[in-house]
């Protein structure tokens, strides 16, 4: 099944993660993994074995008799939501630009900080520089962030277009929503379902959240959460139906 888009047989813990990013709030008990494990040929042991293992990692808490998400993977799940309803203000021209200005930086630093930057869906113009347009509204952004950089406002001199077409693939992004779209209306079995389910919010999540100007023409963003939304509703219903019928 569209294989050329990574879409791969889930292992356990993908079945547990994937699961409990599209429910709100994260929780669920066992005997709901096992279900959704046979969907995909899952043992229940397996299931099992997973989710004691994500508890010992940090990926899971255990309460009352259910799982849930840690903090860090509920921060994930929030930014997933943000790709799905984005949080955008208009846009004036002015970009942010964020400068590392610490100095001697373990690895773990370093690494932890680029991954913020993903997150935060700012890209790296050069090593040490990173910048979008300024049309995202935050709250805050993560405490590494703020330890290790200063941030700065700013406009380029050139095509702002042009600056946000080498920053990130755009071409790229579009083309797999495009297939992505397909797959929504092609995917018959539950098991198929919650598979692209996961990959379009997966997706969703790289999308850069350009402004408008910035963006090729007839790009894909809002009609794949369009469309997405309107499967996901029906999906939600029938999984739930799967995970909670035999109760």
């Amino acid at each position: 099944m569209a294989n050329g888009l990574g879409l791969r047989p889930l292992t356990a813990r993908s079945v547990v993660l994937s699961t409990l990013l599209g429910l709100h709030p994260p929780r669920l008990g066992a005997r709901g993994f096992v279900r959704v494990g046979e969907l995909f040929g899952i043992a229940e042991g397996t299931i099992r074995v997973a989710l004691s293992r994500m508890v010992a990692s940090g990926d899971l808490v255990q309460t009352g008799g259910a799982y849930e998400l840690s903090e860090r993977l509920r921060l994930r799940q929030a930014r997933q939501d943000e790709g799905r309803f984005p949080r955008t203000r208009p846009w004036d021209g002015t970009w942010e630009i964020a400068v590392i200005t610490a100095e001697r930086r373990p690895a773990a630093e370093r690494a932890a900080l680029r991954q913020a930057m993903s997150e935060l869906r700012l890209a790296e113009l050069r090593e040490g520089t990173w910048l979008r347009p300024a049309n995202l509204t935050r709250d805050s952004r993560p405490p590494i962030v703020e330890r290790q950089c200063t941030f700065l406002s700013g406009r380029p001199e050139g095509d702002p277009a042009t600056l946000a077409a080498t920053l990130w693939d755009l071409d790229g992004w579009a083309s797999t929503a495009h297939d992505l779209r397909a797959l929504l209306g092609k995917a018959g079995t539950l098991a198929e379902r919650f598979t692209v389910s996961a990959a379009v919010r997966r997706h969703l999540l790289r999308d850069p959240l350009l402004p408008v100007p910035l963006l090729p023409d007839a790009w894909p963003g809002p009609d794949l959460r369009e469309h997405y939304e309107r499967y996901e509703a029906g999906f939600e219903r029938v999984l739930a139906e799967h995970i909670f019928g035999g109760d």
